[in-house]
């Protein structure tokens, strides 16, 4: 089940994006990974919005915002141009949420963490790769 992670200081994003960032980044993580778009999977997308304390965030240049992604899904649930992909449509959403133009793209950085099989959990038990892949066939949207 794949979650999503979005680590910000305060007040970096619109009052827009910081309405709609979350949902936004879900849906994002789930179109790349190729997730039915049915309620099931939809409710498995976390998606976490962390505002660092003013101050708490920069560099050794200056203190403009950075923006952190962090994404964490099972492990093969994601190939090389499905992460590339993420990266890239991840940027441009958190860069659009933040009234910022794509040429600021490097200030925001997507990290993508693959769980390991057996590692992840849900319910009780551990959730494998291939049982995810299983139910997806059977959940299977028209979209």
């Amino acid at each position: 089940m794949p979650m999503i992670r979005l680590t910000v200081p305060t007040g970096a994003l619109t009052a827009q994006g910081r309405a709609t960032i979350q949902h936004d980044l879900a849906a994002v993580l789930l179109r790349w990974e190729g997730a039915p778009d049915t309620a099931f999977f939809r409710a498995q997308a976390w998606s976490y919005l962390t505002e660092l304390p003013e101050g708490a965030q920069q560099t050794a240049e200056d203190d403009a915002p950075r923006f952190l992604v962090e994404v964490t899904v099972p492990h093969g649930a994601l190939s090389q141009r499905r992460k590339a992909g993420l990266v890239e449509e991840a940027t441009a959403t958190v860069l659009s949420a933040a009234g910022l133009s794509p040429d600021q793209a490097l200030r925001v950085w997507v990290l993508v963490h693959e769980q390991p099989e057996g590692t992840w959990g849900a319910g009780g038990s551990v959730v494998r790769h291939s049982d995810l892949v299983a139910l997806a066939k059977g959940q299977r949207s028209d979209a």
